[in-house]
């Protein structure tokens, strides 16, 4: 442990004012009250960073270069003055045997305190041969480091599911950090990569409130894993009005339509992507002309292709149409019959139908 978060910030000339002004923007992030703006300042001005071991196992680096890819100051620079990060293969300067006795030390220093950081899948094909780290397997060095960690935060889809490494046919039995830890409380932060800010709102609510935010069913933090990318998309006017684009050159690419018949996972797909954005709030895929890969949600590599629209979507002349003919009562009816059959089909990934509608 090192001293007081204020005292680091202050010798890096951050204000008292810009602090605040951060605490008052994750707050509003994380859908807390404003009054937990002030109260996260004060928790975390007066805390003593803890210390932060970050494993990476079988992944790409592209988790590590999401939250280290920031012009400064960000949220997501920020967040290396926040905790005392012991180690961390691709950042810190120290390697081989120096590198793992920082890793033991800051295991023995901060037992049942330190948080451990995951990216990447464990493999356990060959007895975990695949993956090894100064000659020991990911799956012993995940065991030996949770069980002195006082939460586990697996940072991208690899770490949180598997990943692409398990992909069909998944050649190194890869498996997510839920599938080895059963014993401690454990933060699934998925995306390919996942965004920078919401690594920064878990970390920040445990130096806060002393525990992790509230999950859902998937260990995935509401605050930013409670909507679908349909759900915020500027786009979906446009698929409420039955325009999609065709191909990826045609008009209404150019017009910027739904993206849904060429792919698009975003009614499937739980992120903040839509509102919160990537590169300093800069764009997003779906504003950059492409659809959603539905990359936070588990087997997204194996849902049936990229490029393959979920189903035909609902027409909504025809559902105008019923409603005239039905009368106001009726059309209500079947608004909210159609709202109830979309929003079964995306949570069980399947598809909707012009059929379907018209029961």
């Amino acid at each position: 442990m090192q001293g007081p978060l204020i005292d680091t910030l202050a010798r890096q000339g951050v204000t008292r004012r810009t602090f605040l002004k951060y605490c008052a923007t994750l707050a509003s992030m994380m859908a807390l009250p404003p009054s937990a703006g002030r109260a996260m300042a004060e928790a975390m001005a007066a805390a003593r960073r803890p210390s932060v071991i970050w494993l990476p196992f079988q992944e790409c680096t592209g988790c590590t270069e999401s939250i280290t890819r920031s012009h400064s100051p960000t949220l997501e620079g920020m967040i290396f003055d926040m905790v005392s990060l012991d180690y961390q293969e691709t950042l810190m300067a120290a390697a081989g045997h120096q590198a793992e006795e920082a890793r033991q030390n800051a295991m023995k220093d901060n037992a049942g305190k330190y948080l451990l950081i995951v990216d990447g899948s464990i493999p356990l094909g060959v007895d975990g041969a695949y993956s090894c780290i100064g000659g020991r397997s990911n799956v012993d060095l995940l065991k030996e480091a949770a069980a002195g960690a006082a939460a586990v935060i697996a940072v991208g889809s690899c770490a949180s599911y598997g990943g692409i490494p398990k992909a069909n046919p998944n050649p190194t039995g890869a498996v997510s950090v839920s599938d080895i830890v059963k014993d401690k409380p454990i933060v699934n932060i998925p995306g390919c990569p996942p965004i920078p800010v919401v690594m920064t709102g878990v970390l920040a609510h445990y130096l806060t409130f002393g525990s992790l935010p509230e999950l859902d069913d998937k260990r995935r933090p509401k605050a930013f894993f409670s909507e679908t990318i349909h759900d915020r998309c500027y786009r979906r006017p446009f698929y409420d009005q039955g325009k999609f684009a065709k191909t990826f050159d045609d008009e209404g690419a150019r017009q910027g339509w739904c993206l849904f018949e060429l792919g698009c996972k975003g009614p499937v797909t739980h992120n903040a992507c839509a509102t919160v954005k990537w590169n300093g709030g800069t764009s997003w895929p779906v504003e950059s002309g492409h659809g959603c890969l539905g990359c936070s949600e588990p087997d997204f590599w194996d849902a049936g292709g990229f490029y393959k629209a979920l189903s035909v979507p609902a027409d909504p002349l025809k559902i105008a149409a019923v409603a005239a003919v039905a009368g106001a009562g009726a059309g209500v009816a079947v608004s909210f019959a159609n709202r109830a059959k979309k929003g079964a089909a995306r949570k069980a990934h399947e598809p909707i139908t012009l059929a379907d509608l018209e029961k």
